[in-house]
């Protein structure tokens, strides 16, 4: 697949690590899924993830053919986030707004 659209989303974190490795750990059950170090990627049917865990938080950047591709992947990133970090309140990801990728 040639993505050629992505968007990327924060949420500052102390636990990034913790919850990268929780989301790819999770995912390999249905899907490609692997992390190493502080890098983790999850090849969905419609797009990729790249997950990065940083001091200040966990970066996650969505890639597809197809704003509806990215649409439908945010709220999966989201929901599995939520029951993740539930200690943290978390609600949704900053995600930035869909751009076609380089």
């Amino acid at each position: 697949m040639t993505a050629r659209f992505q968007t990327v989303g924060q949420f500052a974190t102390q636990n990034a690590r913790k919850y990268m490795t929780q989301l790819c750990k999770h995912f390999a059950h249905k899907v490609p899924a692997e992390v190493e170090g502080v890098q983790g990627h999850v090849t969905f049917a419609m797009g990729t993830a790249k997950l990065h865990a940083g001091d200040s938080g966990l970066t996650v950047q969505l890639c597809a053919d197809s704003e509806t591709a990215l649409a439908r992947m945010r709220p999966i990133i989201d929901d599995h986030l939520k029951r993740f970090a539930f200690r943290e309140d978390f609600q949704t990801m900053d995600w930035s707004a869909p751009a076609v990728a380089d």
